[in-house]
């Protein structure tokens, strides 16, 4: 196995957990955790909740557990390249969209909205209470139990889509304590989150016919991937039959471009404590191609993410989640019983968000059915 950075994690140098447990010799810390993560029922759920497109007669259009293997497979790369902790960095890529509700980030804005003046509801922090709370597998205690290290990257997962936030209670407060910045592994992730969520959103609008070949030239990145292929590249060759090659040459770019800008500056720091104390994130990409993937973003942004069909799918979740949101306000005998119990002490509004959240679309589309037809 390669040798850690100085700014790393080491398996041996993790903060622990809420709750003490006995060390194992099978796996390590953060393999534990990965293991409770992906044997957790919210991670099961993610398989059905929306990434941009929702319920779609292709089977092959991407949704949040897709997309979460997507990140964790980047963020492993990148690990191993940056001489960072790679079980860590895979364990926060998994977990890190577990509070998503249904309908993506619709569903998130709508949330958002009717929880307002209670908390509202912020996707990371619900990562975190489930994690926390939410899951409950054990007798002994509530939660996972899983590492400093993977709660605090979940707290604080920064993207574009993604902003600083704090926890619904003081139980994940501790988190923020350590400074702005998580571990170089929580800042993998979150750059490892943004090359995921680019490219393979790409490909999907490619694949939806949305991006053609004419759109996809118009940006540099693929215009100067193009041309390293050139001699690879079949005579002739359609969009649809070389989209995947040219794709994965993209993302080699991006994982030598974040190789080679983040180095020397992980090189000065001297423990992890240090990286956690800096105003910000010590793993980017340098200068010239951030420009050329914000260029990505934007091309694919109004191409595909603000498509009629997108814009009408998004209004149409926010209304279903408002109007079974606002039944179960109404009437919380509604709720399974399990979450009547909790009323008393933590609010309808904070209990009514952990159930919808935790949602599938299905099953959300369902639930909103049979309330509607009885009221």
């Amino acid at each position: 196995m390669p040798a850690l950075a100085s700014c790393a994690v080491a398996d041996s140098r993790t903060r622990g957990r809420v709750h003490n447990e006995p060390c194992t010799a099978i796996r390590t810390p953060f393999e534990v955790d990965r293991h409770r993560v992906i044997t957790c029922t919210a991670f099961r759920r993610v398989r059905s909740k929306t990434q941009v497109v929702g319920e779609s007669d292709d089977d092959h259009v991407r949704t949040r557990m897709t997309h979460s293997l997507e990140v964790a497979d980047v963020a492993r790369v990148l690990a191993g390249r940056l001489g960072a902790n790679a079980a860590l960095a895979e364990v926060i890529a998994l977990a890190h969209d577990l509070g998503h509700p249904p309908f993506g980030h619709a569903g998130e804005a709508a949330l958002d909205e009717l929880a307002a003046g209670h908390g509202g509801f912020e996707h990371n922090a619900q990562s975190l209470r489930v994690v926390d709370y939410l899951e409950h597998p054990f007798p002994q205690f509530r939660g996972l139990n899983l590492t400093y290290e993977v709660r605090e990257g979940l707290i604080k997962h920064v993207t574009r889509f993604d902003h600083p936030c704090q926890p619904y209670d003081t139980s994940g407060a501790e988190l923020l304590h350590s400074g702005p910045m998580p571990t170089v592994e929580a800042q993998i992730v979150a750059l490892a989150d943004r090359f995921a969520y680019d490219l393979h959103d790409l490909e999907d609008a490619i694949g939806a016919g949305f991006l053609d070949l004419d759109a996809c030239t118009s940006v540099r990145l693929w215009r100067e991937v193009v041309e390293l292929l050139a001699e690879d590249l079949p005579p002739g060759w359609s969009i649809h039959a070389v989209r995947r090659p040219i794709i994965n040459a993209m993302l080699s770019v991006l994982i030598q471009d974040v190789a080679a800008a983040s180095a020397g500056v992980l090189a000065r720091f001297a423990s992890v404590d240090e990286v956690r104390r800096q105003p910000s994130s010590v793993v980017v990409l340098s200068p010239g191609m951030t420009d050329r993937l914000e260029e990505l973003e934007a091309c694919v942004a109004q191409r595909y993410y603000r498509r009629p069909e997108v814009a009408a799918a998004d209004a149409q979740g926010k209304r279903i989640i408002r109007e079974l949101f606002e039944t179960y306000l109404a009437d919380p005998s509604l709720l399974p019983p399990r979450f009547v119990r909790r009323l008393a002490d933590q609010g309808a509004h904070r209990v009514i968000c952990d159930y919808v959240a935790g949602m599938t679309d299905r099953f959300c589309r369902a639930a909103h059915g049979r309330v509607t037809r009885t009221r």
